[in-house]
């Protein structure tokens, strides 16, 4: 009798086993798994298909033990913000996304539910910059200065939101790329600071500007941020100095046809004239003495 009960106890044990083992096959994995970050605002994002199951993100910092994201427990959405979790910056962080059953009602161990895990990614190399706002101020005929404004990041500390010169110190250059209106050659010049003066400038003339981060230390990948819009500034310049390739083509346009209608005019005027002389020579011909 205790060998029969023994047999049953262990029947039941199996078919939960294999039941709950079936269950947790068809959980749907995360998939296309990448990683979105903008001034150190970094998100994991992942595709699924529709379900009603949960994921729970879990990251490591430089292969060391796996932390659960406290933000990122049982969501239904698919993406996890980890930027506060993701300190020092300039570190190598992995992402582990946990597909779990849609109810709670089986009992598994993490080893159980499926598992989809996130390529590398360091922000301090890796975060994205955004394009930053500045402003032209003429000193003279041939000097300018840039100053511009460090784009500011998501991260707080003592209650201060800090700036991308905040984090990267040093490491933070900007690139000017600026040309003379009506020129096609640009120049670059690379600023240590966020206040750059350009010297050595054609006196009188409108030059245009753009301005991007840059950091020469990360990848080539994303050593530069996104360019800001183009700022020109006002050149003393002559009506005639200020015409551009367009505007010459068309003032050159206007004076052929007004030339030829002159032209025109005047051989009409001509031939009239002509024809009258003969007229009244003919006439005056033909007349009786």
């Amino acid at each position: 009798m205790a060998s029969l009960k023994t047999v049953l106890y262990l029947g039941v044990c199996l078919s939960v086993w294999i039941s709950t083992t079936a269950d947790m096959s068809d959980l749907p994995k995360a998939e296309n798994v990448h990683w979105v970050s903008l001034d150190f605002k970094t998100i994991l994002t992942w595709t699924v298909p529709q379900s009603n199951h949960t994921y729970t993100v879990m990251y490591s910092e430089d292969g060391n033990d796996w932390t659960e994201s406290p933000d990122c427990i049982r969501v239904s959405q698919p993406e996890c913000d980890l930027s506060s979790h993701l300190e020092p910056f300039d570190r190598t962080y992995s992402a582990d996304i946990l597909t779990e059953p849609a109810t709670m009602d089986i009992d598994y161990g993490l080893e159980d539910v499926p598992h989809t895990y996130s390529p590398r990614f360091n922000p301090y190399r890796e975060s994205n910059i955004s394009a930053v706002k500045f402003t032209v101020e003429a000193v003279d005929d041939g000097r300018i200065i840039v100053n511009i404004t460090d784009p500011l990041t998501s991260v707080h500390r003592r209650g201060k939101q800090l700036s991308i010169r905040d984090i990267l110190k040093n490491d933070l250059k900007y690139k000017i790329s600026y040309y003379k209106s009506g020129s096609t050659g640009k120049r670059d010049f690379i600023s240590n600071s966020s206040t750059a003066e350009l010297s050595k400038l054609d006196p009188g003339q409108s030059y245009c500007f753009m301005v991007a981060a840059f950091i020469p230390s990360r990848p080539k990948a994303t050593q530069q941020g996104a360019w800001s819009v183009q700022r020109c500034t006002q050149g003393n310049h002559t009506v005639v100095e200020e015409l551009s390739t367009g505007a010459w083509v068309g003032v050159v346009f206007i004076l052929l046809i007004v030339l030829i209608i002159i032209v025109t005019v005047t051989v009409l005027c001509c031939r009239c004239c002509q024809q009258r002389n003969k007229s009244l020579h003919s006439s005056q011909s033909s007349a009786p003495i």
